[in-house]
């Protein structure tokens, strides 16, 4: 019989599991880190034996957790899954920079402030090809690089809309004299040019639609094709994130101990609470 898939875990089931794979990593020690967080450790066994990806990603911290402990020398880092001779492998950072977690908040930051990859990837000191590297293999960043880009594309347009208002003054700088008079022309040259006018306006409202320069009727509708399937799913990824917005609100969903930067904190006072029993 084939195995149930598991139920999908809630947001602060599965910050949960982050927090404890990052310290098992770190200790190498399942109870110890189980106990460092507050967490039930039989909560965590079952999960792990209910769910494939969730025992896989514990063996794989076990292994992380030996390597660095038999080498001290090996620099911390984000492990990451490579395919080498026609198998994948789960490999450490080497001795050259990674790109981390932080470089990733640095990147997605830049990203949702400029919506221009190359400028961010500078800016976060990396080459923008480890960026598309990065995204190509890890489906979740593909996704927050896609939420980074159209925030960004989101507020750029806002900015661009604000300045166009007349009571902006944004571009009245040019303005010192009045506009030059319409140069002379034919009824031929009136018409050619309202119908470039129109064409613009068609290519600004969608820069595809259109056919290229020499595109044939069948490489169009090719292109046109494969542009709506993409349309489709991204429309079907944001749909399903709205709706789970939703379902979290509608359960009064509360930021917890458990959100990015909260467990941190928690693990720094369950430290210090440690230490104050060992004293």
């Amino acid at each position: 019989m084939p195995q149930p898939k598991p139920r999908p875990y809630t947001r602060k089931q599965a910050l949960q599991n982050a927090a404890f794979l990052t310290e098992l990593a770190r200790t190498g020690n399942a109870r110890e880190a189980a106990r460092t967080l507050a967490l039930n450790r039989s909560m965590l066994t079952k999960r792990r034996n209910a769910d494939p990806d969730f025992a896989q990603r514990w063996e794989a911290a076990l292994v992380l957790a030996a390597a660095a402990l038999s080498d001290p020398q090996t620099p911390p880092g984000e492990a990451h899954v490579v395919r080498t001779r026609g198998r994948l492998q789960l490999r450490t950072p080497g001795k050259r920079r990674q790109i981390d977690r932080d470089a990733e908040q640095r990147f997605l930051a830049a990203v949702s402030a400029t919506a221009n990859i190359r400028l961010s990837a500078q800016a976060a000191g990396f080459a923008h090809s480890s960026f598309y590297a990065r995204a190509r293999r890890h489906p979740g960043f593909a996704r927050e690089l896609r939420i980074a880009l159209a925030i960004g594309a989101e507020r750029l347009e806002a900015a661009l809309l604000e300045s166009s208002l007349p009571e902006s003054n944004a571009h009245d700088h040019w303005r010192h004299n009045d506009p030059p008079a319409i140069p002379p022309m034919t009824v031929a040259q009136a018409m050619q040019m309202i119908g470039q006018k129109a064409r613009r306006e068609r290519e600004l409202a969608d820069p595809q639609a259109l056919p290229k320069r020499g595109e044939s009727n069948a490489a169009w509708i090719e292109r046109r094709t494969l542009a709506n399937g993409v349309r489709a799913m991204l429309e079907e990824e944001e749909a399903r994130m709205v709706e789970y917005a939703q379902e979290e609100w509608r359960k009064g969903g509360r930021r917890t101990q458990w959100e990015p930067g909260g467990w941190d904190l928690l693990l720094e006072q369950a430290l210090r609470v440690k230490g104050r029993a060992g004293s």
